[in-house]
């Protein structure tokens, strides 16, 4: 059903508008022209109940016959909003030759009062512009694209017709009796203006404004007519910036939840796998000096025999409460992501490996001690496994060290005799200070902290096991990421 009077309230535009039908837009649309065709009304009805004062200024001759087009335009479109409450949104068709007739009635009803009120100014400016913009917003884009080049073409015209010989009628009377200011068209409305802009500098003697002054002000004829621009103009003006506004709004809500959608898993509320590993990526790449930083991988246990014997909602209540002990326990600085099914990879910055142990053995204690109280089953509980590795603030020298000198050799063989330009060796000295470690450094960090998860299984579950003191058990030594190093 298409948009009613009663229901347009200033809160509900910014909500409602951008989720309505094409009909309840264009009906609406029709509305706003009902609201702006009746400040035209209303200035109609002030110069005529002030026409004893404003005869002079005003060509009282042309005001009755705009006044009575003005009156047929307003209860056209109140009759087109009338009509597109009953329309439907599906009967494509209909809805096109509203459109259309919506364009074309305003189009040539706006240029009509802009000529005869005066095409060189604020009112004809906000109009053009204006109308277009939110037309582009309620009604199909085609059609206020052609509503716009169609206003520039009669406004052309408009402005070309005295080159021809043709007067166009003319609201405005030009107080100062000139010669050559008689006719009223585009070439003297400037010259108009200018000597208008004198009539009421004189208002002002010695620079002291007096109540005799201000009452010459009130009547003179450039006052009149620039407080008539205004009144027309700044109601439109402030309403488009103001359906601009909440159109920003709306779009800034939209791109906020697709970026929450896109980087956020939809069950647990973390980072998901992919936002999880470009956040790493920056963490590397940002990492200060002598810093160093540790990656978990956790694992719950035993987690498909609670699938099997509970369900999967349970399974999914399961893994939720757990994504909120990972967050409720952890610092906000810290990189919590899914990494899988029941695996959550976790990142710590700046996070030495003893730090990292026990921040890992307090997650696992915490996990362990947390109760499942679920509805109409037992309590019970689950544990985690831990995978860690620390990668050192020396090992991250050593493999920026060796990447910095294989990509010295690449380019070296890649260089071309020819001199690049200096914005482009700008561009690629960037890249180089960004890109300091390699590209797969990532994925073997989560590879190595995976090695240390599958021996926490094999001893057992619910344990800890860095992958750090595993190949110093092993091998007697350090053993880093890159055979370079």
């Amino acid at each position: 059903m298409a948009v009613s009077i009663s229901h347009l309230g200033y809160n509900k535009i910014s909500q409602m508008i951008f989720e309505w039908q094409a009909a309840d837009r264009t009906s609406l649309m029709a509305l706003f022209i009902v609201l702006e065709v009746s400040l035209h009304w209303f200035w109609c009805l002030y110069v005529w109940w002030q026409q004893d004062a404003l005869n002079t200024y005003v060509n009282i001759h042309y005001l009755y016959p705009l006044w009575l087009g003005i009156s047929f335009v307003g209860l056209f479109f109140l009759c087109m909003v009338k009509g597109l409450f009953h329309s439907s949104n599906d009967n494509e068709i209909v809805l096109s030759r509203w459109q259309i007739a919506l364009v074309l009635v305003y189009t040539a009803y706006i240029s009509t009062v802009i000529v005869m009120i005066g095409y060189s100014s604020l009112f004809a400016g906000v109009s053009l512009v204006g109308a277009a913009m939110l037309g582009m917003m309620l009604i199909k884009r085609r059609y206020a694209w052609r509503m716009f080049w169609l206003h520039i073409i009669l406004m052309l015209l408009a402005i070309m017709s005295p080159y021809f010989g043709i007067s166009l009628p003319n609201l405005r009377q030009f107080t100062v009796i000139h010669p050559m200011l008689e006719s009223h068209n585009y070439l003297t409305y400037n010259e108009i203006m200018a000597a208008e802009n004198a009539v009421a500098a004189l208002a002002f003697e010695n620079n002291v404004l007096n109540w005799h002054s201000i009452s010459e002000l009130q009547r003179s004829s450039a006052f009149f007519w620039r407080s008539t621009h205004l009144y027309l103009a700044l109601p439109k003006a402030i309403f488009i910036v103001y359906m601009f506004r909440a159109l920003l709004l709306v779009l800034d809500d939209s791109r906020f939840e697709t970026l929450r959608h896109a980087n956020q898993d939809e069950l647990t509320q973390l980072k998901n796998r992919r936002y999880g590993l470009k956040k790493m990526k920056y963490a590397l790449a940002t990492v200060r000096e002598y810093q160093d930083l540790s990656v978990m991988l956790l694992d719950l246990d035993w987690f498909k025999q609670i699938n099997d014997n509970y369900g999967h909602d349970v399974g999914d209540q399961v893994l939720i409460e757990i994504s909120q002990t990972l967050s409720q326990s952890l610092t906000d600085k810290t990189i919590i992501s899914r990494y899988g099914g029941e695996e959550f990879l976790i990142v710590l910055p700046d996070t030495k490996h003893d730090s990292a142990m026990m921040i890992a053995e307090q997650l696992r204690l915490n996990i362990a001690e947390h109760v499942m109280k679920i509805e109409g089953l037992a309590d019970f509980n689950v544990t985690a496994s831990f995978g860690l590795y620390t990668l050192t603030h020396e090992e991250r020298d050593c493999i920026a060290q060796g990447y910095k000198t294989i990509t010295q050799q690449k380019t070296v063989a890649r260089t071309s005799p020819l001199i690049k330009p200096i914005a482009t060796q700008r561009a690629e000295s960037q890249i180089a200070s960004m890109q300091k470690l390699p590209s797969d450094i990532c994925q073997r960090l989560i590879s190595t902290a995976d090695k240390a998860l599958y021996e926490a299984k094999h001893r057992g579950r619910n344990q800890v096991v860095s992958a750090n003191e595993m190949w110093a058990e092993k091998e007697g030594g350090k053993q880093w990421l890159y055979k370079s190093c």
